[in-house]
């Protein structure tokens, strides 16, 4: 295994959404601190092969399990597949999300529901599971919701988006205080505006490249960094964080730049 700047040795996690940014990153960072990590993805198959390849190549274990998170019942059998194949579930982190942008009287709402059953109750389904889950082992766990400024800024065009994220913040914190007497600590990341395959849904490379030069520290954040902070939360180094939000935004979330951009994103 190569370095990290964390010891998973041990521990086996299920990252949702990992085939490819911020998620792709936080299987690798996981792996590469000595975890076994489960890898899904929806539709992205080749992609969720192509991490578990990176992560053997490494000396490490992972598995790919297909299933769309807005399914409960395929979220409980992920959870069953990852005990099956590595003895226990420690760490979950949830950050598959789906989100169509238009403005909400113009809203398609296939993709408004679309929006709202992947990014909150995809987010709900994996957090519920892998909390029985951890119960049932009884050796306490850690839970990240990788969430979004979204649900503090109301970005027009995003409104089932921003209300998803609005609500799986407040999801955690229940959750945090309903399990942290069994050792179970559930916390909040919020990325900022992030350089992810992803944002090619919404914009060019050359809007991307605008949109970094315009932010506060002139450019847009990456997924390695991203996954630093995410693994921070569910690390011993963390032990002591549980109801929390751990914002790495590069600054868009402070009061001066939310003003300046207001309708731009």
């Amino acid at each position: 295994m190569t370095d990290s700047h964390f010891n998973f040795k041990g521990k086996s996690a299920l990252v949702t959404g990992s085939s490819k940014g911020i998620g792709r990153a936080v299987a690798i960072e996981l792996a590469r601190g000595g975890a076994n990590v489960a890898i899904n993805c929806s539709s992205s198959t080749k992609l969720a092969d192509e991490v578990a390849a990176e992560i053997h190549a490494m000396g490490g274990k992972a598995i790919v399990l297909p299933a769309d998170v807005s399914d409960q019942a395929a979220v409980e059998k992920m959870v069953r597949d990852t005990v099956a194949a590595f003895g226990s579930l420690d760490i979950f982190i949830s950050n598959a999300v789906y989100s169509d942008r238009q403005l909400m009287v113009d809203a398609d709402m296939k993709g408004f529901r679309r929006t709202i059953d992947v990014s909150m109750w995809g987010a709900f389904h994996g957090v519920r599971a892998s909390a029985q889950q951890m119960l049932a082992q009884g050796k306490g766990g850690a839970i990240t919701v990788v969430s979004s400024p979204h649900a503090i800024i109301p970005f027009p065009t995003a409104m089932a988006y921003n209300m998803s994220k609005a609500a799986i913040d407040h999801m955690a914190r229940t959750a945090a205080i309903e399990l942290v007497k069994d050792g179970i600590r559930v916390n909040v990341f919020h990325p900022g505006w992030i350089d992810t395959p992803g944002e090619r849904k919404f914009f060019s490379e050359e809007q991307l490249e605008e949109g970094g030069r315009s932010m506060p520290m002139g450019r847009l954040g990456n997924a390695e960094e991203m996954a630093w902070g995410i693994c921070f939360t569910v690390s011993e180094q963390g032990q002591y964080m549980t109801g929390t939000t751990l914002t790495m935004d590069g600054g868009v979330g402070l009061p001066w730049w939310s003003k300046r951009t207001e309708g731009k994103q």
